[in-house]
């Protein structure tokens, strides 16, 4: 399996409420307008799943497969042109301070992988800084 992680990133708000803001999608509603237009498109949600389309790939699904509460949150694939998991690391620095971390893992082929690297690299980019300055 191949894994591609964010930079940790540095939240001013405890990891018990950065992992119930993330834990539950429908708390994404409010932010769902500053997402990039011309990049994501269709983006819905419940409180365990979500559906995004994202230009050039396609539609994305996915769903919460595992919490450990205030640790870690695992997502997994049900619709996408290559499989994948994504893992949201929390730990705490302090009580009003946390580190996040995000994790794609997929399996991939030499040849993919060298496709999708840095595109992908730059996404998981993306979306952990928007992770880490929404109001917690």
């Amino acid at each position: 399996m191949t894994k591609f992680e964010s930079s940790v990133k540095t939240i001013p708000a405890s990891q018990e409420l950065v992992y119930e803001k993330l834990s539950d999608l429908n708390n994404l509603e409010k932010f769902k307008d500053s997402l990039p237009e011309d990049k994501v498109k269709n983006l819905s949600f419940d409180s365990e799943s979500m559906m995004i389309e994202v230009a050039p790939v396609g539609k994305i699904a996915l769903s919460i497969v595992e919490k450990e509460p205030c640790k870690c949150i695992k997502f997994a694939t049900t619709t996408s042109p290559l499989p994948f998991n994504l893992w949201i690391q929390i730990v705490p620095v302090s009580e009003v301070e946390c580190k996040m971390k995000l994790t794609i893992g997929m399996e991939l082929n030499p040849f993919m992988k060298g496709m999708v690297q840095k595109p992908l690299q730059e996404g998981l980019e993306k979306m952990a800084d928007m992770l880490s300055i929404i109001p917690y």
